[in-house]
């Protein structure tokens, strides 16, 4: 349980007392500390915690030890003194092997750092380097056009600190004066530290207004308005300085000076009512004005959220609240944030209080009373004067005064549940503390709280036997107990939590033995004669009922004791109720037969024998079902029973009062009319299809045989008669009839698990939940990924369809602006890269793997496609080459797999738009550019006519696609010395392209012909060298000049030609798979769309509760079975890849 302590501000002090420091040559001894921990870090997190204060100053030692380790030395010395002072004895809990650690390295360190310092003594040391430091950091930072880092002005502020107080050490410790100029700097330093203090979010100091996060008009007028003190009753120590009194000052700061809130809790909820006031206002109020004013509307939704429960809580009561505004209308504005500020403050203190919001609100009710009586000037009757606080303004009074006192009793409640080994009814946790803010006896315990009310109070060790004061006289300690409910573990809970359903299965069963036993269909129940006997399942309803009444009073027993008088009168007559219909409607029933005999007939005697007459029995079935008719109307209209029972009015409430306690918590918690009717139906459906089957399977089979078994009776009997005084064989009977009732009350187990199974795949069908469930799935539906993540998470300011038509809409709709479509897709492909490569620094895929899955992020501008995954497009190009190949000037099956597959064509257009682009790119003599552009050429008009395959030979195009594999290799390495090898591919391409694959093309050879040009030339004897030009020997750009886009490019067409194999398991690690899987389903889930930043709604953050882990010791992270368990999930190439990569950037 975490006690409400004090948030520590700055551990370093500003005046600390005089202490030694070494001399020059004097030499340290190890004094009370003993043992040798070796070599170890002195950081702030190694410090014992009853050492903290000493934390700072070795932080300040590690940072300035890279400049001056003397100064490192001198702070660290300083700090072991602090250390000693601060725990003499090493009593502290590794206290001592600390001290010990430190002195040895003091000694180890001494000797090498007088030799580097420059002054002759420490004390002109230390003056020398926090001169140097204030001049370079905090002066530099300052004077900066942008005011610099706000973080490092603040860290250098801290620093500076720290430094001085050990320079202060030092000089005292040589009798060094210190310096004037050094006091007022420090001076300034201090009063610069005060305003640059730590904050969360916002820089709320005076400093600070020119942060971009402070420029936006929304904060500035919520800043602005927490800023308007006027009018407001000053303390008398704060208005001797009437210049300080508005400067910098607002309205949380005077909630403190008047009520005693610690200082860094008011810093929290400043900053927490600036954010929640300006993001309401941002949209309230989407365009904002050039002078920002907070917006009237946004600050009512604000204060509406807020004080939502606390009205409730008032209302329920029957209490005003304490929100009292003024007349004056320049006012309203301040006193809504003066109560939002007080109760934001209350709930920023109040430590563990905030699992008990009622008790909060009983808090904020007195306080926010309070402040109402000072700003109104009102006069306290018992002194005479103004109204003030209860528990005064004193420093930290809230937290000391008012939390402590409740937080002791959760505490002594929360140690009686862990020493004793006593009952759940034996102490009280939160929620039965909550409760006793759940009436109007809460208010006994008045204001300021009363330390003798029974709500403070404990038992005694004398006492814990006697539980709930049960005997009260033998001392004056009253322990509350529990107040509206007190667990009983017992096995009925089976039948009272269920306690509908096992009327509604027995009833069921009694009517349809009936049925069965009385003609065997169900149309026999319209028989005058069976209709009657099916009547006689309510006198079985009301025995159920008084068994209920009788649990429910059983259960409530150990409540008894603090429950209130209507409770208590309630189970009284709920059980007389029950009770006496147990004993009208068999009465009334019997008043129905014809010929009845024994009491039936005095009954009927006394209430006379009239046939014509209306049936007594029926108008008792109308009086009894009556408050079960109005629960099912109400049932049917939920806002109707909502707006019932969040009613005050008497009347209402104990019509209520019948049905249900009447509680704080849960009223008007209902679901819509549509919800309700398809719950309904739900089980309707399955209610009916349950006692058909039952009906026609397991009941109306049995009844035959055993009328049989009845009438014939049995004499002899191998075995021991269990029931000799039965008649009718009653016990074969029970034998026969025992599993069937067995299997009737538990197959609706299995009838809930069918019905849910199937109406949870339909709805989970309708609503696309797990649309993709496969890698195949997935890339089957990869093209449609790019539009539901803009539609959804991307917001538009388009108007989005919204309702009926919305919900029936099967997938985003699709824009046909192409433009708008590329900046879709490249929004997506941003977001599934961040995926992918997060994967890889995870080690759950190697660099294999993300190859293959990462989009391009560089967007090729020759390119009239989107650029998919590799793993999408692999093994398509070897696939398409070898059909090309085998095809014979017959194209039918690759045009049928290119229809047929869209990534295959999507990896064709790539592979060819991308190679054109390498070759352009690389090539740049002109000869050689138009060799390129007519090759280019024709097969660009054999693909516009369909002829390609018909019209060229492309037996040899794996010979081309081998060659450019080879270039794209030789680029890859892109090195001056292989621009032979580049060249000599080229014209090996050009062969194979003019010889093999375009053999009949006249033009072309022409072309080539005269490109040749002198060199074509028949003449005798020997060319000269520098005359021999052969084509691409000289017109070839490499090496490239290489870049992003370009790498990226040539990596990714490398992965299309040479995968062969499938990347059916790319990724093969099933987190990862799962991982894509969930991502890929949640675009296509019926959720809200996603509205801009400035629009969302404020996020809250919750601190860890109790003993939630958030740091872990070196022997839980390096605990084997946690290996191992990564080890089984990350990708073992993936990790032998990353730590070779690290050790290589570490061996450089």
């Amino acid at each position: 349980m975490a006690a409400p302590g004090r948030r520590t501000a700055d551990v370093s002090s500003s005046s600390p007392a005089p202490s030694p420091s070494p001399s020059t040559g004097r030499r340290l001894l190890r004094t009370q500390t003993v043992g040798n921990l070796g070599e170890s870090i002195f950081d702030s997190e190694v410090v014992p915690s009853s050492l903290v204060e000493i934390a700072p100053i070795l932080r300040v030692a590690n940072e300035v030890e890279a400049t001056n380790p003397r100064v490192a030395y001198l702070c660290r010395f300083y700090a072991f003194e602090k250390a000693h002072r601060l725990d003499p004895t090493s009593s502290g809990r590794g206290v001592r092997q600390f001290k010990t650690a430190l002195l040895q390295r003091l000694e180890r360190e001494n000797d090498p750092t007088l030799k580097g310092r420059v002054h002759q003594s420490d004390a002109r040391e230390m003056q020398r380097f926090y001169r140097e430091y204030y001049k370079k950091y905090i002066q530099a930072l300052q004077h900066a056009a942008d005011k610099a880092d706000r973080a490092l002005l603040t860290k250098a502020y801290q620093t500076a600190a720290v430094l001085f107080e050990v320079l202060r050490a030092v000089n005292v410790s040589q009798s060094v004066e210190v310096d004037q100029a050094i006091l007022d700097t420090h001076n300034k330093v201090e009063e610069k530290k005060k305003l640059y203090v730590p904050y969360n979010i916002l820089p709320l100091d005076p400093e600070s207004t020119g942060q971009a996060i402070m420029r936006y008009p929304e904060i500035q007028a919520a800043v602005y308005a927490l800023r308007n003190t006027r009018g407001l009753p000053w303390p008398k120590d704060q208005d001797k300085k009437p210049g300080e009194k508005n400067t910098g000052k607002d309205l949380l700061d005077w909630l403190q000076a008047m009520f005693g809130f610690q200082k860094d809790n008011v810093s929290n909820q400043r900053e927490h009512l600036v954010l929640l006031l300006a993001n309401v206002h941002i949209m309230k109020v989407p365009k904002v004005d050039q002078q920002p004013k907070l917006d009237d509307k946004a600050l009512d939704a604000v204060m509406k959220k807020l004080f939502k429960n606390y009205k409730k809580w008032c209302k329920y009561l029957g209490r005003k609240s304490s929100l009292w505004l003024p007349t004056i209308q320049q006012e309203v504005q301040q006193r809504k944030l003066l109560y939002m500020g007080l109760y934001l403050l209350i709930w920023g203190e109040a430590a563990n209080l905030r699992f008990m919001p009622e008790c909060i609100c009983y808090i904020y009710h007195h306080m926010a009373f309070e402040l109402y009586g000072m700003l109104a000037g009102n006069v306290s009757p018992m002194t005479g004067e103004n109204v003030k606080p209860a528990y005064g303004g004193d420093e930290e009074a809230f937290l000391i005064k008012v939390v402590t006192p409740i937080y002791k009793v959760i505490e002594k409640e929360a140690e009686r549940s862990k020493t004793m080994k006593s009952k759940h009814s034996h102490w009280r946790n939160y929620d039965d503390l909550n409760e006793y803010f759940w009436s109007v006896d809460c208010f006994r315990l008045g204001w300021p709280m009363r330390a003798d009310a029974d709500f403070f109070k404990t038992p005694k060790d004398a006492y814990l036997n006697l539980l709930n004061g049960e005997n009260r006289s033998a001392g004056n300690t009253h322990w509350m107990g529990k107040v509206n409910f007190v667990e009983i573990r017992s096995f009925w809970h089976i039948f009272r939590s269920f306690d509908r359903m096992w009327i509604f299965l027995i009833l069921s069963l009694q009517a349809m033995i009936i049925i069965a036993w009385n003609g065997g269909t169900p149309s026999d129940i319209f028989d005058a004669g069976v209709f009657k006997k099916v009547l006689s399942i309510f006198i079985t309803a009301a025995i159920l009922k008084l068994g209920q009444a009788i649990l429910d009073l059983i259960f409530g027993w150990k409540a008894r004791r603090n429950m209130s008088f209507a409770v208590k009168l309630r189970y009284i007559l709920k059980l007389i109720c029950a009770a006496a219909w147990v004993v009208i409607l068999p009465v009334t029933y019997a008043y129905t037969w014809e010929n009845p005999t024994g009491l039936a007939r005095t009954i009927k005697s006394w209430l006379g024998d009239g046939q014509n007459q209306p049936s007594l029995y029926i108008l008792a079935i109308v009086i009894y079902m009556a408050p079960n008719i109005v629960a099912s109307m109400l049932f049917l209209f939920p806002f109707m029973r909502r707006f019932l029972e969040s009613s005050n009015v008497k009347v209402i409430t104990i019509i209520m009062w019948w049905s249900q306690p009447r509680l704080f918590v849960g009223r008007g918690m209902h679901e819509g009319a549509f919800s309700l009717f398809k719950y309904t139906m739900f089980w309707v459906l399955l209610l009916a299809t349950k006692l058909t089957v039952s009906f026609y399977i397991e009941i109306k089979p049995l009844v035959q045989p055993t009328i049989d078994i009845m009438r014939e009776p049995i004499r002899t009997f191998q075995w021991h008669e269990f029931f000799p005084h039965g008649t009718n064989n009653i016990g074969v009977v029970i034998s026969l009839w025992a599993p069937i009732i067995l299997v009737y009350f538990m197959d609706t187990q299995i009838w809930y698990a069918l019905f849910s199974t199937l109406i949870g795949g339909i709805y989970g069908a309708y609503r696309r939940l797990g649309e993709i469930r496969t890698l195949g799935m997935l890339r089957s539906r990869f093209e449609s990924l790019p539009e539901a993540f803009n539609e959804r998470l991307i917001p538009s300011d388009a108007n989005k369809s919204k309702g009926l038509r919305a919900a029936f809409s099967s997938r985003p709709k699709a824009s046909g602006d192409e433009r708008q479509k590329e900046k879709r897709a490249a929004r997506f492909a941003q977001m599934w890269n961040v995926i992918i490569t997060s994967f890889r620094e995870e080690d759950l895929i190697d660099n294999r793997e993300m190859d293959l899955l990462l989009v391009p992020y560089c967007k090729d501008r020759e390119l009239d496609i989107f650029q998919w995954p590799p793993f999408l497009l692999a093994s398509k190009i070897p696939i398409a080459l070898d059909m090309a190949a085998d095809s014979g000037g017959k194209d039918r099956d690759l045009t049928k797999r290119i229809k047929s597959d869209p990534y295959f064509s999507f990896a064709i257009r790539e592979c060819y738009a991308s190679f054109k682009n390498i070759i352009n790119t690389l090539v740049f003599g002109q000869r050689e550019k138009d060799v390129l552009a007519q090759i280019f050429a024709v097969v660009d008009q054999h693909i516009e006519d369909e002829t390609l395959i018909k019209d060229l030979n492309m037996r040899n195009l794996p010979a081309l696609s081998k060659k450019f594999v080879e270039l794209l290799e030789l680029l890859q390495k892109n090195k001056e010395e292989d621009l032979g090898q580049v060249v000599i591919l080229f014209q090996d391409m050009l062969e194979v392209v003019t010889r093999d694959i375009m053999e009949e093309q006249d033009q072309l050879g022409t072309l080539l012909e005269s490109a040749h040009g002198a060199n074509s030339r028949k003449h005798e004897g020997i060319t000269p060298l520098d005359q021999q030009d052969q084509l691409f020997a000289k017109a070839i750009k490499f090496p490239v000049d290489e870049s992003i886009a370009w790498t990226e490019k040539i990596k990714r067409l490398h992965l299309l030609l040479t995968v062969k194999e499938s990347a059916m398991d790319v990724p093969t690690n099933l987190d990862a798979r799962r991982r894509i899987s969930f991502f890929a389903n949640s675009l296509f889930m019926d959720m809200p769309n996603a509205p801009k930043v400035r629009n969302m709604l404020a996020f809250s953050i919750l601190t860890p509760y109790y003993k939630e882990d958030v740091l872990f010791s070196l022997q839980n992270l390096e605990e084997p079975i946690t290996s191992l368990k990564m080890n089984g999930k990350i990708s073992s190439k993936g990790l032998a890849a990353r730590m070779k990569r690290d050790s290589v950037k570490m061996k450089n």
